[in-house]
């Protein structure tokens, strides 16, 4: 497809970027040490790491991983943790080690947990407090040797005042968060070669199967999308005389909080607020009270909880430049009525797993328009229709990317990484969308059946997996159903086994043992059959009617 887009780029924007102008992330990790050290970095529950106290901690945790517990270039090693202070120094101490960080959601199921570290074939990991139960319960079945314990106020107040000694764990080498900074301080660190071509992150997604996949980011990919984002963004956001503090409410084990908030802002020297819980909207806006921020990001269910809690229409606005939007759709009556509290409408981009972001609506562009913006540089895009051909301007096709942000392919999925990519090495997203005549991309519909619930994948084949385990229960679909609070919601139709009783509640009971809490069914309807075509494959379109 011809790059219609460029017609509508800013001026600034350049036509490609050039990750190995950086290296590593590693290296951009070291740069940023270098020239912002004595800038704040990371804030959380009243404590400010400065950039040099992230450079020293992050050093004591890499020199431990590399002497105590002996990991070396390419070992996997997942992360379990929220918006703590120690997501970011445990993941800067990870990219210095050459090691391969697995990112893992700290609301995780024993059963979730279980998969992911089996397939990414971890024997590392390093968890909140919080997450040890779903661990414990699962570790006869997984290659964790070695396990490292965060304290859910680790280096609040310069201290690690998680439990005092790790727990023992059978067959497995335990210590917590703090144990491991202080036997690092007296360790040295050894420098370990990497190139952009390096693995840096299991980045894992859904998939059609039910079954999590690994999307393999190298340096390379991720450093590409850094520089394009900020490019994209330019020195209105992120001049050097600007201030940059960037509100990090979206998870940092998500790519948008990732790629977007942490390291973006890193590169550039600005300060993440680091929310660790921004379900409790009356904590966020209290913490937001306090500072001059000038970028948030968000799905759209965040935006609309502010706008209905007591005391965010009080804040002062006037150093916000930027509102984001991803992971679902931004309504125009949200961003609407956030631009009468704020100033700002909400400008909505586009990302993935396995491609990090890749599209974003211009800063600048006046009032509201439903796109997902404009591609980034050294992206090309292209709209594919079933027979793989391009079509042309307003007409649906399938959103395909190719470009050096896209990932490498599906760890250990070799039988999927032919039909991802198109003959011609773009990657097929499963996002049915169109272009107009200046370039701008709208998602029009999912080619799949994947269900956004708060901006996360909710795929219906393990759902339905679970479901159909659940007490009383016969078989089940799965679909998305509008949702006022989350835009989509899980629904769940269920023939119930006969002769057995089956209820609503107990077959969510059922779901939440095994499912985090945003795949459990909000709904449940009992019908006597579904619908099913000739093979008995399970039409789900005929649940949506």
């Amino acid at each position: 497809m011809e790059p219609i887009w460029r017609k509508s780029w800013p001026p600034h924007i350049p036509d490609t970027v050039d990750p190995d102008s950086v290296g590593t992330l590693a290296n951009l990790a070291d740069s940023a040490f270098d020239h912002f050290r004595a800038q704040p970095a990371y804030h959380n529950r009243g404590t400010t790491l400065t950039y040099a106290e992230v450079d020293n901690l992050s050093a004591r945790w890499c020199a431990f991983l590399q002497n105590r517990l002996g990991l070396v270039k390419g070992d996997r090693i997942a992360l379990m943790c929220p918006n703590i202070l120690p997501f970011p120094v445990a993941m800067y101490g990870h990219f210095r080690a050459g090691l391969v960080q697995v990112n893992v959601n700290p609301l995780y199921t024993p059963r979730e947990l279980r998969h992911q570290l089996n397939d990414a074939g971890v024997e590392t990991i390093v968890l909140v407090e919080s997450a040890l139960p779903a661990l414990q319960e699962i570790l006869a079945e997984v290659p964790i040797r070695n396990a490292v314990i965060i304290g859910r106020d680790d280096l609040l107040q310069g201290a690690c005042a998680g439990m005092s000694a790790a727990p023992e764990l059978p067959g497995v080498q335990s210590f917590t968060f703090g144990q491991a900074l202080a036997e690092g301080e007296g360790l040295a660190r050894t420098p370990v070669e990497l190139d952009g071509a390096d693995l840096a992150f299991l980045q894992y997604t859904g998939g059609t199967t039910g079954l999590a996949k690994g999307a393999m980011l190298s340096h390379r990919n991720v450093i590409t999308n850094v520089l394009a984002f900020t490019a994209f963004l330019g020195d209105d956001i992120f001049g050097a005389e600007q201030e940059k503090t960037v509100v990090t409410a979206t998870p940092l084990y998500h790519i948008l909080g990732l790629a977007v908030n942490c390291l973006s802002f890193l590169h550039k020297g600005g300060l993440n607020l680091l929310i660790d819980n921004p379900r409790d909207l009356p904590a966020l806006v209290a913490e937001l009270r306090k500072w001059p921020f000038n970028v948030i990001t968000g799905v759209n269910t965040l935006f609309n909880g502010l706008l209905h809690t007591p005391g965010f229409d009080e804040l002062d606005f006037s150093s916000l430049k930027l509102a984001m939007g991803g992971g679902t759709p931004i309504q125009e009556a949200i961003s609407t009525r956030w631009h009468a509290v704020t100033g700002k409408h909400i400008k909505e981009g586009f990302g993935m797993s396995e491609t990090g972001g890749v599209t974003q609506t211009p800063p600048d562009m006046e009032g509201f328009r439903s796109t997902i913006g404009l591609p980034f540089p050294s992206l090309e895009v292209s709209l594919r229709d079933e027979q793989d051909n391009e079509v042309g301007i307003g007409e649906p096709g399938e959103l395909c990317f190719r470009g050096p942000t896209v990932m490498r392919g599906y760890w250990r999925r070799e039988d999927l990484n032919d039909s991802i990519f198109t003959r011609d090495g773009y990657f097929r997203t499963g996002d049915i969308a169109t272009v107009d005549a200046d370039g701008y991309f709208r998602i029009v519909d999912r080619k799949k059946d994947m269900i956004l619930v708060s901006g996360f994948n909710v795929y219906p084949v393990e759902v339905e997996e679970v479901g159909t385990a659940a007490p009383g229960v016969f078989e089940c679909a799965c679909i998305g159903v509008p949702d006022e609070k989350t835009g989509e919601a899980v629904k769940l139709f269920v023939v119930p086994r006969p002769g057995e009783d089956a209820s609503a509640d107990t077959i969510r009971d059922y779901c939440r043992k095994n499912l985090a809490a945003y795949k459990v069914p909000r709904h449940v309807e009992f019908i006597d059959t579904l619908p099913k075509s000739a093979v008995g494959k399970i039409l789900r379109r005929e649940l949506r009617k």
